[in-house]
């Protein structure tokens, strides 16, 4: 079997190694810097493992619901706080081997903050954060335990019990991440256990039963949930609602003689009364546009949405939603995306919709730059959320749909009127077909599942509409008001996607959630025969473009034969590459062959005449695969036709 290591040759790049397991990247003079992207990359993809390990090496005592929030709590919280750039980027090994750099580093994290919460409470000591009960993540009225095992996994956990933190630490370094007693101890050490020795010893003392580390007894990422105590909870409830009532008097009397919350729900006490403010504020000075004004207008965007919704006539809604948008309360949840204004519109708005969205009323406005949602619960005004998107420049393609609402995993979206059908496609199986996407009568489609909710990335849902002049689109849900336009091909002439377009590289898109998304284009620039005769390796770069025009992400990413993804080589962020101003690029990575042999693979975009890596004669062309040692590194420069040099994607 092959193994593909993805190496960043670049000088300020780092990505993470294909396997999970790493050890001696933990200490030792020569470890890697590891930035937060990278760690955050790291945590992501084997999180269940992560968890997993936090659940085993925390104290039984804690009781298993407690150690089910205590595990996902500790690895929530073992990113780095600051961020550093690495000169280099280590190699993959092979398992058992350190590898990752950033998959080392969160598990060290993770590993020392599962130990410290055993230690006893001291007196006149401040208790260490792993020691008290998690703030987050908390589940109200429910008990979550993992699903119960056999009786081998039940022995397996009262021997564990009886051990001591560090010796069922190295017992589950030792059977879940299979490293060395070598690797445990300076994993051990790396995490503040002073007798790494004496932890081993006593952990012989167990069986080796290590393959039922991997049964769902101990696996508190699949999980079982009971109700807490019921006669106490209805206690604490009744305590609470006679509270709540006193407060709802004093807060009345105290409101006194003054207007209160009136018409305007959640809405903060007004600020200003001025003819400009109580315009933008008047539901019947909201402006319309017609059913039929899209097929008459020079331009096809937001302007031309008609005003949709059972809703629409609906005054007080709409009062409401324009007093919240002036001047949110502070119960209210306002977010924006990345270089959005979120401030009071600056005069009357256009409707777009408004109406019931599941278990919410929801209205749409436009104010000529933002789309603006103001949703609230169907009984009553507590808990009302304010969102806010830029759609500034926007045009038919961009103008496809906005999102309704998200609730359970789903997403809903409201279409454009000149949208002729729906359909949602997964990227990642893009010879299944479509599956039609039921639509109301105003537009508002039928809920399906949202990538931008998924917490894994088994697949990757798309929104494709057929517009009413032919042309279909693609675009998907990246957490945020207008999904993102998915688009393929060189960058100075992309076009439309398919799904095959973003079959190995969809899962990448995740790193570009809630940056506030314009546009993703897929750009194959290379393709390149590996050095053992097993195939064609091609090379990919994804751009992720904003609407604000800063914050755009590049990936340079590599897809092997029989790979079922594509992997990250390099990336950048606010870099002209990839783009429609500097359609170039150029990545590498460390390949092991199926041989067994190392090689350095680069590729550049068609217009590199030469590459060269640092200690070797340049190649001429766009690509190179040459020689290389485990671990080795390498710069990588080209030149281009005008001898010009360019660098790695950075």
């Amino acid at each position: 079997m092959r193994s593909l290591v993805l190496l960043n040759v670049s000088s300020s790049q780092s990505t993470k190694a294909a396997a999970p397991t790493g050890g001696a990247g933990d200490t030792g003079p020569g470890r890697s810097v590891v930035d937060v992207e990278q760690a955050e990359a790291a945590l992501v993809e084997h999180y269940p493992r992560l968890v997993r390990l936090a659940y085993l090496v925390l104290p039984p005592g804690l009781g298993r619901n407690r150690r089910v929030l205590t595990a996902h709590a500790l690895v929530q919280r073992a990113l780095p706080r600051g961020r550093t750039q690495t000169a280099v980027v280590p190699d993959q090994r092979g398992p058992g081997r350190g590898a990752d750099p950033g998959y080392a580093y969160v598990r060290r994290q993770v590993l020392r903050a599962a130990l410290e919460a055993g230690l006893p409470l001291r007196r006149r000591a401040w208790p260490k954060r792993s020691q008290l009960p998690p703030l987050l993540p908390q589940v109200w009225g429910l008990r979550l335990f993992p699903r119960s095992g056999g009786a081998d996994e039940l022995a397996l956990d009262q021997r564990l019990s009886a051990l001591s933190g560090p010796a069922r630490a190295a017992y589950v370094l030792r059977g879940l991440e299979r490293l060395g007693d070598d690797e445990v101890r300076r994993a051990l050490d790396a995490a503040g256990v002073a007798d790494a020795d004496t932890a081993l010893t006593e952990a012989d003392g167990v069986e080796a039963l290590y393959a039922l580390l991997e049964s769902p007894e101990f696996d508190p990422c699949s999980l079982q949930a009971r109700p807490t105590d019921l006669m106490r909870r209805r206690q604490h409830l009744r305590a609470a609602a006679v509270a709540a009532a006193a407060a709802l008097v004093c807060g009345a009397l105290l409101g006194m003689p003054g207007d209160g919350w009136g018409p305007d729900g959640a809405a903060a006490p007004p600020y200003a009364k001025n003819p400009a403010a109580e315009a933008a504020l008047d539901p019947a000075k909201l402006t319309k546009a017609t059913p039929t004004a899209w097929q008459r207008s020079p331009r096809t965007d937001f302007t031309v949405w008609p005003a949709r919704g059972e809703l629409v006539g609906d005054t007080a809604l709409l009062r409401r939603a324009l007093a919240v948008w002036a001047r949110p309360g502070k119960s209210v949840r306002v977010s924006a995306t990345p270089g959005t204004a979120a401030g009071a519109p600056p005069g009357p708005a256009q409707l777009l919709f408004a109406g019931e969205v599941d278990a919410a009323r929801v209205v749409l406005l436009h104010d000529g730059l933002r789309v603006v949602r103001y949703a609230e619960p169907k009984d009553g005004t507590s808990g009302a959320a304010l969102d806010f998107a830029r759609v500034d420049g926007a045009t038919a393609a961009d103008s496809g749909a906005v999102v309704l609402g998200r609730s359970d995993g789903n997403v809903r979206y409201l279409t454009a009127p000149w949208v002729r059908s729906a359909a949602v496609l997964d990227l990642l199986k893009p010879s299944a077909a479509a599956t039609r996407l039921r639509r109301g009568a105003d537009g508002v489609t039928a809920p399906f599942a949202s990538p931008a909710l998924a917490g894994d990335c088994r697949s990757w849902n798309a929104l494709q509409l057929r517009e009413a002049d032919g042309a279909t689109r693609l675009s998907t849900d990246l957490g945020e008001l207008t999904p993102a336009r998915l688009t393929a091909g060189r960058p100075t002439a992309p076009r439309d996607a398919r799904a095959a377009d973003w079959e190995r590289t969809a899962c990448s898109l995740a790193a570009a959630r809630s940056h506030g998304v314009r546009s993703v284009n897929a750009w194959q620039y290379a393709r390149q025969d590996l050095p053992d005769g097993s195939g064609r390796a091609r090379w990919l770069c994804t751009r992720a473009e904003t609407w604000r025009g800063a914050g755009s992400q590049a990936l340079a990413q590599v897809v092997t034969p029989g790979a079922a993804a594509g992997a990250v080589a390099a990336k950048a962020e606010n870099s002209p590459a990839c783009g429609e101003r500097e359609p170039r690029v150029l990545a590498g990575v460390l390949w092991k062959a199926r041989t067994g042999s190392w090689y350095v693979l680069a590729a550049g975009s068609e217009d590199v005449a030469s590459v060269r890596v640092s200690g070797r004669e340049p190649v001429t062309g766009h690509v190179a695969a040459l020689p290389a040692k485990q671990g080795e590194r390498l710069q990588l420069t080209a030149r281009l036709a005008d001898d010009t040099e360019l660098t790695v994607l950075h």
